[in-house]
């Protein structure tokens, strides 16, 4: 049989109901799962490696990267012919993309969670790890980057994210739609994921702020971040990559201090452009060194922006790497 390694970092996948609070709260190790799981040793020969108990919430960049570095340590053996990441809901989508960022190798790295705790008859974290495994050890999803494999549907961790905060099918990619699907333990792939790359890095820059644009913001939130020695920001614009004329005056202040600025757009799908000329539109924000970030959202832009300042802070480097289809 193959090998797959299950690392187990908490999330709602490893909860119970606490008596006491009447809330969700981490319970179970990995090895404890897997007993309340054992079809899983059906599939495959499974190895269990505890990382922590952890809640999303409580994952930070910082962790992020020590998981990553324990990943690849782990698969250095070259005995796994797949991995498993079990992880919080809330904060999934960006270690995911870290990972995908991080680490190189053919095998499939497939992240899941669950939105039930094992309290619940509902509880779908062992459908989900099931499918994973189904994933894990099909040869259609070797070079595919990390993967996000929940409800059944297998999405690219670049370009999937989180858009309800309770139901079963809460990860979606909105842009471009699922890679493929796992029914009935059988895989199917529709698409390749649209970009893979990988940021070699020895270490993450994780004091990168992330601003929100809302109608009639002005420039003091900009400024408060530029002044308090932030290395990076990113900018959540209005629509395609507008923000309002005060707000443009905020964003000139962090550009004129050296501080990186990567643009997206609030809106849950479509890319980031230049095409608006009015006073606080693309055309000026890009005219002054705003980054472009395409299609990222922007939890994936910080992280992909924390790990591009851990290489580099060159400004020409960085533009590159976010607007590479620009450039």
């Amino acid at each position: 049989m193959k090998e797959i390694l299950i690392v187990f970092t908490g999330g709602t996948f490893s909860m119970k109901i606490d008596e006491q609070t009447g809330g969700a709260v981490p319970r179970y190790s990995g090895e404890e799962l897997m007993r309340k799981i054992p079809q899983a040793n059906n599939l495959a020969k499974i190895t269990c490696y505890d990382f922590g108990k952890y809640p999303g919430p409580h994952m930070t960049p910082e962790l992020m990267l020590q998981l990553s570095k324990k990943i690849q340590e782990l698969i250095s053996t070259n005995k796994y012919s797949g991995v498993i990441v079990t992880h919080g809901t809330d904060t999934l989508e960006e270690t995911a993309y870290l990972l995908d960022l991080t680490i190189k190798t053919s095998i499939p790295i497939v992240l899941i969670g669950s939105m039930k705790n094992s309290s619940e008859p509902d509880w779908d974290g062992p459908l989900n790890l099931l499918n994973a495994i189904h994933v894990c050890l099909n040869p259609n999803s070797r070079d595919l980057g990390v993967l996000v494999c929940l409800d059944g549907e297998i999405n690219a961790a670049s370009e999937v994210t989180k858009i309800f905060t309770e139901q079963i099918d809460s990860f979606r990619s909105l842009d471009f739609g699922a890679l493929g699907f796992v029914q009935n333990g059988r895989v199917i792939f529709n698409r390749l994921p649209r970009k893979l790359e990988t940021i070699e890095i020895d270490k993450i820059i994780s004091d990168v702020d992330l601003l929100t644009v809302y109608a009639g913001m002005n420039e003091k939130f900009f400024k408060f971040s530029a002044d308090s020695g932030v290395k990076g920001l990113v900018v959540e614009a209005l629509g395609v990559g507008n923000v309002p004329p005060p707000a443009f005056e905020g964003i000139k202040y962090v550009v004129e201090k050296g501080i990186p600025v990567i643009l997206v757009s609030r809106c849950p799908a479509g890319e980031t452009l230049d095409i608006y000329g009015y006073p606080g539109a693309g055309k000026w924000l890009h005219q002054i060194g705003v980054i472009f970030a395409e299609y990222l959202n922007g939890q994936k832009a910080r992280i992909k922006l924390m790990l591009a300042l851990g290489k580099t802070n060159n400004y020409e480097e960085l533009k590159r790497m976010f607007e590479a289809s620009k450039v």
